[in-house]
């Protein structure tokens, strides 16, 4: 008897997986099986949020096996030690897994390759199963990666993803491997009370009514952040709950302005991917130096604690960090402008803000967390690096109404936009109504310390905040 063992890792689907369909051609039984990876949690990579999303995906997994006649095997410890139990505990032959893009994934198929290998055993690894196109397939001339994200999409768009495959009808495990139990959500402790639920089977429902209904009105309105017209879906992206090729694909299918804006938004998450695979320290490090000098010491890190807590004094920055707490998501627009005020702004370190959105976000993604950030902060691929976001008017841009505001920030409910995003120019009289705190900074100072922070003081603005 012949027998594979699928590791899933970032990729907690049946539908459109490679190295599952690569085991079930290759072995009369397969094992799947799902490492709770310590040094994963030792790294602070495990936080609540994701914990109880990942205990989501993984029942709704295993649900989805045993309807195969399968069924999911969870260990848990260092990775490559488990593996290579398993593995001779099944007595099987080869291991599949997707790729990996960040340092530390690289290191582990290393580590995993070589292991297998000294007992005669073989490990594979698939790409597009994390991306619509791998890491390394689309590549200018004389690069080994796009640092602009235009001239990638263009190329990326005339390259046809493989084709989805649907999940298999029967998956047979071998008798006699031993799992530990499941984790459930009920388990994990200090999770956002407005999570959303996870699972393959409530990606799939998602997708399908994003596009019946939702992706018509995106190009429009995907910046709304009051009426709230995004997919939603980067949290199972970010899981493999859901196959970017098969939203690739089935987006294209649905046709229309929408659909290609949306298609153009998950070929930016492929171009982050490209770029941390190529240069994987710039998880942690510049990928393009400018010379900032960023803020530290007691004041700065009172600002920091004041724009975690949404307590900044601008209220569509506040609104977005409480969102963010409250729900371990926030819109793409808030992202921006929250990242914008902390490192142009406050002219904090990018790392200091990326680290607090890993800690909180579902959908925290090392790929394109960490490279939007530094888009954002100015030192990552942005042709514009020293673009500053004015929260004002983004807001009275992208929240005119002020009901985005209005949801999150419960003590400005009185006050009407636009008056509601600009509450320091109220008469003192009418301000002391709100218990709402004044900015900690104002703007045009706030942009004085970015451009005396920058390269020496020698930064100039490439053009007007927006």
């Amino acid at each position: 008897m012949n027998v594979a063992v699928v590791l899933y890792t970032s990729d907690l689907r049946l539908h459109d997986h490679p190295p599952l369909r690569a085991a079930l051609s290759s072995g009369d039984r397969v094992v799947p099986l799902f490492v709770r990876d310590r040094a994963v949690a030792a790294a602070g990579f495990a936080p609540p949020n994701r914990q109880a999303f990942l205990a989501d995906c993984l029942a709704d997994l295993d649900a989805g096996l045993r309807e195969r006649g399968g069924r999911l095997v969870v260990r848990s410890g260092e990775v490559v030690a488990e593996v290579c139990a398993l593995v001779r505990e099944a007595d099987a032959d080869e291991v599949h897994m997707a790729a990996g893009v960040s340092g530390y994934a690289h290191a582990r198929e290393g580590r995993l390759r070589e292991a297998l290998e000294a007992e005669g055993r073989r490990l594979y690894v698939h790409d597009t199963v994390v991306t619509a196109q791998a890491p390394g397939a689309v590549r200018p001339t004389g690069s080994d990666h796009f640092a602009v994200f235009t001239p990638y999409f263009r190329r990326w768009n005339e390259l046809p993803p493989r084709a989805a495959a649907p999940a298999p009808r029967a998956v047979r495990v071998p008798e006699g491997i031993g799992s530990e139990p499941l984790p459930t959500r009920a388990a994990v402790t200090g999770a956002s009370p407005g999570l959303a639920r996870g699972g393959e089977t409530e990606a799939r429902r998602m997708l399908t009514g994003w596009l019946r209904s939702g992706v018509t009105r995106y190009e429009d309105s995907h910046d709304d952040m009051a009426g709230d017209a995004t997919s939603r879906l980067s949290p199972h992206l970010h899981f493999g709950t859901l196959s970017p090729t098969e939203a690739v694909h089935r987006s294209r299918a649905a046709g229309g302005p929408g659909a290609e804006a949306f298609v153009r938004q998950l070929c930016w998450r492929d171009f982050h991917y490209q770029v941390l695979a190529a240069r994987p320290r710039s998880a942690a490090e510049d990928y393009r130096t400018r010379g900032d000098h960023w803020r530290t010491g007691p004041a700065a890190e009172e600002e920091v604690q004041a724009w975690k807590e949404g307590r900044t004094g601008y209220p569509v920055v506040d609104a977005a960090m409480r969102q963010l707490r409250h729900e371990g998501w926030m819109h793409n627009r808030a992202r921006l402008l929250a990242a914008s005020f902390l490192t142009k702004t406050l002219y904090v370190d990018w790392r200091t803000g990326a680290r607090h959105f890993l800690d909180l976000l579902v959908d925290g993604d090392l790929a394109n967390n960490q490279m939007n950030w530094q888009w954002v902060a100015g030192t990552g691929t942005d042709t514009r690096p020293n673009r500053v976001l004015n929260p004002v008017r983004q807001a009275l841009r992208y929240d005119p109404q002020g009901r985005y505001v209005h949801r999150w920030v419960p003590e400005l409910a009185g006050l009407a936009a636009p008056r509601l995003h600009e509450p320091w120019r109220l008469p003192e009289e009418e301000r002391a109504r709100y218990d709402y705190p004044d900015p900690l900074v104002e703007l045009a100072d706030g942009q004085q310390r970015f451009r005396q922070g920058r390269d020496g003081g020698r930064a100039s603005d490439t053009g007007r905040p927006s």
